[in-house]
């Protein structure tokens, strides 16, 4: 089987890569009246592989076996406006639901606050 371990784990990074691209770090932008907003996501991998090898004499055994996990987590987004730009992190236990749901909220208060500083 030689290093069958290591040639696994290759393969598994190599499926990961795929899936842990900028994209999906950075989501598709979302227009709220003047503002785009880019939510912004954590990636986080695990993976585990073995390998084994029997007695060849009698004729035994080879096995190797590998597999792992990934998990895309809403941690903030960022709102822009004109050449503005604004990083907000989401509470902790949010889902990216939970950020949709909330913007029309969202851009009622990030309007809001760009009219008060304005008005001072």
């Amino acid at each position: 089987m030689g290093n069958g371990a290591a040639e696994i784990i290759g393969k598994l990074m190599d499926e990961f890569r795929t899936i842990a691209k900028t994209e999906n770090i950075l989501g598709e932008k979302v227009q709220v009246g003047e503002f785009t907003l880019i939510p912004v996501s954590r990636i986080s991998l695990g993976i585990g592989a073995g390998a084994g090898k029997g007695n060849e004499t009698k004729k035994e055994g080879e096995g190797g076996a590998g597999g792992g996990g990934v998990a895309v987590t809403p941690i903030a987004f960022i709102a822009v406006k004109g050449g503005e730009l604004s990083f907000h992190v989401l509470k902790k236990g949010s889902t990216m639901e939970s950020f949709f749901d909330s913007l029309p909220e969202l851009a009622e208060k990030i309007i809001a606050a760009k009219e008060k500083a304005e008005d001072t």
